[in-house]
């Protein structure tokens, strides 16, 4: 599962920890046809159109200078604001589609709009697209079609050097970890028990919180040995919180992009079978030529970027 198994409170509180660390701006979304053939500068990169790739784009987004986006925010990393109480956006899938335009020659332009609306959204025409940390399954690709651009899951947080040397999931047997409450990620830990007790080395004593950034503070004061939570939440918080100091996310080489991990895509009109095209030649693009690895080194979770920009990669998972 990816970053929307978290409940939205937990977002939020994770958001308020990160932006506190968060020193990078974005420039406004609002369309700039003069700035179009302008090269821009994402993640230290600098980006120029390819008029190549422009010429893929739907005469409507080409005459506009515009993709319209959808987009839920806070949902850290990929959704923030700079500052809060400001418009002003930023985030992996804002940097992301800042990326995609400037490769394009036109704006992406976001717009926050909540989650469970957005689908319905671009059905409607109101969005040409939507990037929110969307899970790409069979169900949405009934309405939407998908440029996938990472595959994410659940990740071990741990105090800063790792100091238990976990490295597994099933170095977890026989020690305590938190877990929000009512995730997958708490499923997840239950679903461990079996082969727990079938090593002989003891179930995972599993601390629930109502939160994660309760989990957070157990795990900083020596309570639980890990924290299990989405992988681009774990890496973000990894990344930001102390300055870096105070966590480490634990890569299993094993598992990239994390435990169950499943596609995330950017999810285009049905209606506009040329803007998908485009933005998946536009992403292949981007990551041939590093981009997209600057990119999600930035928010701390390059281990979820993927090396193909595919169209609908989802299996049978709902």
């Amino acid at each position: 599962m990816n970053a929307r198994s978290v409940p939205r409170a937990a977002a939020a509180a994770t958001a308020a920890l990160a932006l506190a660390a968060l020193s990078a701006c974005s420039d406004s979304d609002a369309p700039d046809p003069a700035a179009a053939d302008k090269p821009a500068s994402v993640a230290g990169v600098r980006i120029s159109k390819d008029r190549t790739l422009h010429d893929l784009l739907p005469d409507r987004v080409k005459e506009a200078g515009r993709v319209r986006v959808a987009t839920d925010v806070p949902y850290p990393p990929f959704e923030m604001y700079v500052k809060e109480g400001d418009s002003a956006l930023t985030g992996l899938d804002h940097d992301l589609g800042q990326a995609l335009g400037a490769k394009l020659g036109v704006t992406f332009a976001f717009t926050p709009q909540k989650f469970d609306g957005i689908v319905p959204a671009i059905q409607a025409g109101k969005f040409d697209a939507a990037m929110s940390a969307i899970t790409d399954n069979k169900e949405r690709q009934q309405v939407v079609d998908f440029v996938d651009y990472s595959r994410s899951g659940s990740a071990l947080l741990v105090a800063d050097g790792n100091p238990e040397h976990l490295a597994v999931l099933d170095d977890l047997c026989g020690r305590k970890v938190a877990v929000q409450a009512a995730t997958h990620q708490l499923d997840l830990l239950k679903s461990r028990q079996s082969a727990c007790a079938k090593a002989g080395r003891g179930s995972i004593d599993i601390q629930t919180f109502p939160k994660d950034s309760d989990a957070q503070l157990a795990l900083r004061a020596g309570k639980v040995v890990a924290q299990l939570l989405t992988k681009p939440a774990a890496g973000w918080v990894a990344k930001t919180a102390d300055g870096g100091k105070a966590f480490d996310l634990v890569e299993d080489p094993q598992a990239p992009g994390g435990y169950d991990a499943t596609p995330n895509g950017i999810a285009v009109s049905k209606q506009q079978p040329q803007l998908t095209t485009a933005i998946q030649k536009a992403l292949q693009a981007l990551i041939d030529d590093g981009t997209v690895t600057k990119i999600f080194e930035k928010y701390g979770v390059a281990s979820i970027a993927v090396r193909e920009a595919t169209k609908n990669a989802a299996a049978d998972q709902q």
